[in-house]
């Protein structure tokens, strides 16, 4: 019986201790005797067994004529799943290790050790494992990358930044990613962490993530590539002044961009578009005549001229206030 069923006998004598597979005879020296009956219960026990059930739930299954599977076959796949995301955990942990090629066993404890402690309780322990690390360069640019997207306390955030920084633009690829990932705040945090890497494969990132479906991230996006110079964030960032999402920035940023790539004039053109767009509600008419100072050139002069006369008395007091102050002399700081 062990031969044809690939178990041993101690095996086959555990499942006739707890009645699961029993002989349906014995010889008259004692030995067990099993039936082909016996045998295929035997397949059958073993069957279920390699999907991963308890033995309980296999004599449940062969037994209880009620019994339904399906609930039980649920839990197998959760459950299943749940083993093979921890796996695929550990393989990724295990690759990103091998990548920062340690020289000693004891680079990789401490490696493990910092990984571990960045699920840490207290946030200060998880900062202070960060700022201490002795070479915080060589630790998995995507754990730390993880580990940003999931940190919560500000200050631990910053040094985790701080940590990536050093990596020379590693966990990028984590980054990006989670720009799709299903929580609002994930996804703002990670717009965030973008932003902040200085490599070209970021910038393209950004000027990805300027057609993403989620306002916060189109606008981080905007904001950040318009300060690093790229011009494919203007049209964000006036959209961002006239619904008054961090339009103060958002039009500091476009005038930075005109001055860098002399749009001026065309970026003034762009906010009277905006201005005489239809249903264009107060509130916004007053934002985009507030970023018009920001503006230099003719052309954000003569529209501010122009709005003087404008029927709302908001936008024409705030259109004076530009004018009188681009009139003004520039203060400059007497020598010494």
């Amino acid at each position: 019986m062990a031969q044809h069923a690939g178990l041993s006998t101690r095996m086959l004598r555990h499942y006739d201790a707890i009645g699961l597979v029993s002989p349906s005879a014995r010889t008259s020296g004692g030995y067990r005797a099993y039936s082909p009956d016996d045998l295929r219960r035997l397949f059958q026990v073993e069957s279920l067994r390699s999907l991963g059930l308890p033995l309980g739930d296999v004599r449940s299954a062969l037994d209880d004529p009620t019994f339904v599977p399906s609930a039980l076959v649920d839990d197998l796949i959760t459950a299943t799943q749940e083993r093979i995301d921890r796996e695929q955990e550990l393989l990724a942990r295990l690759r990103e290790v091998r990548a920062a090629d340690p020289a000693a066993w004891t680079d990789v404890l401490g490696m493990v050790a910092l990984l571990r402690g960045l699920d840490h309780a207290e946030p200060a322990r998880r900062q202070q494992l960060l700022l201490t690390a002795p070479d915080v360069a060589r630790l998995p640019a995507g754990s730390l990358a993880e580990a940003l997207l999931a940190e919560d306390d500000p200050n631990v955030a910053g040094a985790l930044q701080w940590a990536l920084g050093r990596s020379g633009g590693g966990g990028l690829d984590v980054l990006v990613a989670a720009l799709d990932a299903p929580g609002r705040e994930v996804r703002r945090r990670a717009v965030a962490a973008v932003v902040r890497v200085p490599t070209d494969e970021a910038t393209a990132a950004l000027t990805g993530a300027l057609d993403h479906p989620d306002e916060d991230v189109r606008a981080r996006a905007a904001l950040g590539l318009g300060a690093r110079g790229g011009a494919a964030a203007a049209p964000e960032l006036l959209r961002m002044v006239v619904r008054g999402a961090d339009d103060v920035d958002a039009a500091e940023v476009l005038g930075a961009l005109a001055r860098r790539h002399g749009t001026a004039d065309r970026l003034a053109g762009a906010v009277e578009e905006e201005l005489r767009r239809p249903g264009a509600s107060p509130a916004a008419r007053a934002r985009l005549t507030q970023a018009l100072a920001e503006l230099d050139g003719s052309a954000a002069h003569e529209v501010l001229t122009a709005l003087v006369d404008d029927p709302d008395a908001h936008v024409r007091r705030i259109a004076a206030y530009c004018l009188q102050a681009r009139a003004a002399p520039t203060r400059r700081p007497s020598a010494r």
